[in-house]
């Protein structure tokens, strides 16, 4: 058990959830947050902005809190580097709402919330841009992989194409140019590389050095954020408003539904290229995967593993740092990413046959209640 879900199990006492541990929400690989026992006026920890357009949410002004609850996007966005967009684009963030990580809250007795102790409160990032700041990432994976410190950048290469000409059959222009043209690229284009780094002094060679990033943030569930923003932006006094209602980062779409496609489909064409994958998350995403067997050197690896932390600092907002390269290989990062074994045949058979005895159960009940209505009885 890691240490965000002994947290978890420390909170929730003798509360049980059938087959599911009883810390964890179903499906989403992340500890559940409804009530239970444990917590301030019986409310369990829940998920809240832990950034808000860059800002920590627990170092805004009630003004600031006010001001970022009234914008829809379109404020500045810190993290992104201007290289890394279209020339000229301005670095706006275009995720609504502006969250650019979530965090565990506390309910304390005044209603307001405080961070979760250890490493439960860690800062989790729900936007990708958010792992982009200083351009970290792009040095220290140049460093590792490439043994450069400033590699040229290219973004979303077409990887993969259609096997028919029916799936991206339109009528065409005889002379596309300008983003017209980049855009009948990306339609003929059914997989991409978000992000290649380049050693500029190997482009006039026959062998070009280069290596794929792929940037990892987490999705998260629940319900819409509006009200959320509602009661951040109507919050008066000291303090922040703890979070109105369950919600939680989503690792189990993250990780298996999205990331392990993303790296079962292309690792395997870069293993025969002779080409290496960075993937890049922090340590919030890092600590519910299972473990993966690492190899020695670099040379040995198809997946270098790059996680970050989060320091809080004294002017309210949280920097990216450096924490550790993982050296794996493919398969090794699919078993971290399932997180979980099979159970046996006859556990298998068995919860078939209690769900269906349940169903029966339930079926059984229903049908006497019925009988007893027709009756005119009472129930």
């Amino acid at each position: 058990m890691g240490e965000l879900q002994r947290y978890f199990a420390g909170r929730a006492g003798s509360v049980s959830c059938g087959k599911i541990a009883p810390h964890c929400a179903r499906g989403s690989g992340m500890p559940r947050s409804s009530k239970t026992k444990g917590t301030s006026q019986g409310v369990a920890p829940r998920y809240g902005i832990g950034e808000w357009y860059g800002k920590l949410l627990t170092g805004l002004s009630e003004e600031d809190r006010k001001h970022f609850a009234s914008q829809p996007s379109g404020m500045p966005c810190p993290f992104k580097q201007v290289d890394l967009v279209k020339p000229g684009t301005p670095a706006l963030c275009k995720k609504r709402g502006g969250i650019c990580s979530l965090r565990l809250y506390e309910r304390d007795h005044d209603g307001t919330a405080r961070v979760a102790s250890g490493s439960a409160g860690v800062l989790r990032s729900v936007c990708p841009f958010r792992l982009h700041e200083n351009k970290t990432i792009v040095t220290w994976v140049s460093e590792t992989l490439l043994g450069i410190s400033d590699p040229l950048i290219a973004t979303e290469i077409g990887f993969l194409e259609p096997l028919s000409d029916l799936v991206t059959a339109q009528p065409e222009k005889e002379d596309p140019a300008g983003d017209e043209a980049e855009d009948l690229e990306a339609k003929r284009d059914v997989g991409r590389l978000d992000l290649v780094l380049m050693d500029k002094t190997s482009t006039g060679t026959g062998h070009i050095n280069w290596c794929v990033v792929e940037i990892q943030a987490v999705y998260f569930s629940g319900k819409g954020m509006q009200s959320y923003f509602d009661s951040l932006g109507n919050h008066t006094g000291n303090g922040t408003p703890f979070p109105d209602k369950p919600r939680r980062p989503d690792y189990r779409s993250s990780g298996p539904k999205r990331l392990m496609p993303q790296l079962q489909i292309k690792v395997p064409t870069l293993r025969r290229w002779g080409k290496k994958m960075a993937v890049v998350v922090d340590r919030g995403f890092i600590q519910t995967l299972g473990p993966m067997d690492k190899v020695p050197d670099v040379s040995n690896c198809d997946i270098a593993w790059f996680i970050v932390d989060y320091r809080e600092t004294e002017n309210g907002t949280s920097e990216l740092v450096k924490s550790e390269v993982r050296f794996t290989t493919l398969e090794r990062s699919v078993d971290g990413l399932t997180a979980g074994r099979p159970v046996s045949l006859s556990e298998f058979e068995s919860r078939i046959k209690g769900k269906l005895e349940r169903r029966q159960n339930e079926e059984a009940r229903v049908a006497r209640r019925l009988a007893r209505k027709n009756e005119g009885l009472n129930i």
